[in-house]
């Protein structure tokens, strides 16, 4: 079936992770054997792997925080670094383009041919040699690479579609993951410009203060492309039922992650993963699926790779090809093929082609 993912740091994991994502995922876990560091050689995700699992469209993301507090290769001394890290990111995608790996996908009429395409294709046989390009929209997870708010337009124009205000910390724009600090003054300024641009606000990571302040201040469409239930996993990286039912309402479409800590209440990171399967992940998708009162508003937002590999996911996925595992396990739990199809790929459409009229 096809799928869409809505959240990939793939460029951040071939530039900030030097890893040539052309290459299957077993080339470079080879390449990474004995290299010390988290997520090392038990990485889950490359292109190849992704047109086994169908993944037609991705969420890709460009990622560079400059939070005051720098860490090596995500977060950075100074905007202006942070930015220079974000262009080179962005480039990556349009190198891939120009090599005929993908499409960037700006538009509703470029999107609707592109699925056309890849249904043609699965209805054909799905022969992974002979798949379309991959489809990437553009988002940016955690808007410190944009230097003023009068920027965001330039950004636009390079095809970014999607942006999430802040990542982990004190983000220049929002109080982030870890905070309980609201939006700043450039904050309140970035919301507006993302309004006139049609730029969709992705309120994953946002502080419980920042979220409040978000919805209220911004009535265009929303998402949060990899987000837990805080009922499942007590945390503050997670979001409440109240939170979820504003997304509901806005219509919005939820993302459901795969990294461990935001599906076992109680993971301590270097904790075995042998007691959470794809299984858990389908817990949190139902958990939305109950509480909205149909499946409109539930989807996938992986985050593989997101600075962690196979230790940290699911222990029954080695690549991002077993994402279609998922079906049937909604299948299992009675779920119906209009509902499993709308869960994998359609409401992700339906979001982005709303966001696009």
């Amino acid at each position: 079936m096809l799928t869409i993912d809505a959240h990939l740091d793939l460029s951040w994991n071939a530039l900030q992770w030097n890893r040539d994502l052309t290459q299957s995922v077993y080339k470079i876990r080879t390449q990474e054997s004995g290299m010390e560091g988290k997520g090392r050689g038990v990485n889950t995700v490359a292109l190849p792997e992704m047109r086994q699992g169908r993944v037609a469209v991705s969420f890709a993301t460009v990622l560079a925080r400059s939070t005051g507090h720098p860490v090596p290769h995500i977060d950075f001394q100074s905007p202006t670094q942070s930015y220079g890290i974000a262009q080179g990111q962005l480039a990556y995608y349009r190198a891939l383009e120009n090599d005929g790996q993908v499409r960037i996908l700006c538009d509703s009429a470029s999107l609707t041919r592109h699925i056309d395409e890849w249904l043609v294709w699965e209805a054909a046989g799905a022969d992974v040699a002979t798949a379309p390009p991959l489809g990437f929209v553009l988002t940016m997870e955690g808007a410190d690479p944009i230097q003023t708010p009068s920027q965001l337009a330039a950004w636009h124009a390079a095809g970014l579609r999607l942006l999430g205000p802040t990542h982990y910390g004190p983000g220049r724009y929002a109080g982030g993951t870890g905070t309980e600090l609201g939006l700043t003054e450039l904050g309140v300024q970035l919301l507006g410009e993302m309004q006139r641009l049609g730029v969709v606000l992705d309120l994953t990571h946002l502080s419980d203060q920042a979220f409040w302040e978000a919805v209220k201040l911004y009535d265009g469409p929303v998402l949060a492309s990899h987000q837990n239930s805080r009922t499942l996993v007590p945390q503050q990286r997670q979001f409440d039922d109240e939170q979820f039912k504003v997304i509901f309402e806005r219509d919005g479409v939820i993302g459901a992650a795969f990294d461990i800590w935001m599906l076992k209440a109680g993971f301590q990171m270097g904790d075995s993963n042998a007691d959470v399967s794809l299984e858990t992940v389908v817990d949190h998708i139902d958990y939305v699926c109950q509480l909205a009162g149909n499946s409109r508003h539930a989807a996938l937002g992986t985050d593989l790779d997101g600075g962690f590999g196979r230790e940290q996911s699911p222990h029954d996925l080695d690549t991002i090809a077993d994402l279609q595992k998922i079906p049937s396990l909604l299948s299992n739990r009675g779920y119906a093929e209009s509902d499993i199809s709308a869960i994998m790929h359609g409401n992700w459409l339906r979001l982005l082609q709303t966001a696009w009229r």
